[in-house]
C-alpha cells in the first residue's frame, strides 16, 4: 500500500490497514485518522508513536500486556509469528524452549508485562543477552525500554506496509 492512498482511507478501512501494526490494538490506527494527512510512513509512526506516549497508564500497560511472550507455542498475531520465526524462536531446543519459558515467567511476574524485543535481524543469543540484562531494570526503566522496542518493531511493520523506509 503506498501512503498516499492510504491518507485517501475513509476511517474504517484506514484502521482496518493499520490496526495489526501494534499488537492487538487498534485503537492507535483509530486515534491517528484524525491526523492525517502523513508525509511520510516516518511522519505516521511518530504520530503513532505521540499517540502511545500520551496516552494513560493504562492503556499503555494494555498495549505492553497486548504482546505475546517470546518462543510462546501459543496463537499470535501473523506479524509476531512471522518476527520469532525470522529469529529462529520457532526452532529452540527443548533446553532453549525451556529458559525462555523460565525467563519469559520471572520477567512478567517482575514487570506485569511480557518481555518485549524487536527480534528482526537478531539471534536467539542476542535476545537471550538482552533478556538476561533487561530482567535487572527497575520498573520505570523497562516500560520505557519496552516502548521502545514497540517503536522499533511498529517501524519495521509500517515500513513493510508502505513499502517506504522509515
Amino acid at each position: 500500500m503506498k501512503l498516499d492512498d492510504l491518507n485517501q482511507l475513509e476511517h474504517k478501512p484506514f484502521t482496518a490497514a493499520l490496526g495489526a501494526i501494534f499488537e492487538h490494538s487498534p485503537w492507535i490506527a483509530e486515534l491517528v485518522w484524525a491526523r492525517r494527512p502523513f508525509t511520510s510512513a516516518a511522519h505516521l509512526h511518530q504520530e503513532m508513536m505521540g499517540i502511545v506516549r500520551n496516552s494513560s497508564p493504562d492503556l499503555v500497560m494494555g498495549l505492553l500486556r497486548a504482546h505475546p511472550d517470546l518462543a510462546a507455542r501459543i496463537q499470535m498475531a501473523d506479524h509476531s509469528v512471522k518476527e520469532q520465526q525470522g529469529a529462529g524462536l520457532d526452532r529452540l531446543s527443548p533446553e532453549l524452549f525451556e529458559w525462555f519459558q523460565t525467563h519469559n515467567r520471572l520477567y512478567a511476574e517482575k514487570f506485569g508485562f511480557p518481555f518485549i524485543f524487536a527480534v528482526k535481524g537478531k539471534t536467539v543469543a542476542d535476545i537471550q543477552a538482552a533478556m538476561s540484562s533487561r530482567i535487572s531494570h527497575t520498573a520505570e526503566q523497562e516500560t520505557e525500554q519496552a516502548l521502545a522496542e514497540i517503536g522499533r518493531i511498529t517501524g519495521f511493520r509500517l515500513a513493510e506496509l508502505l513499502e517506504e523506509p522509515l
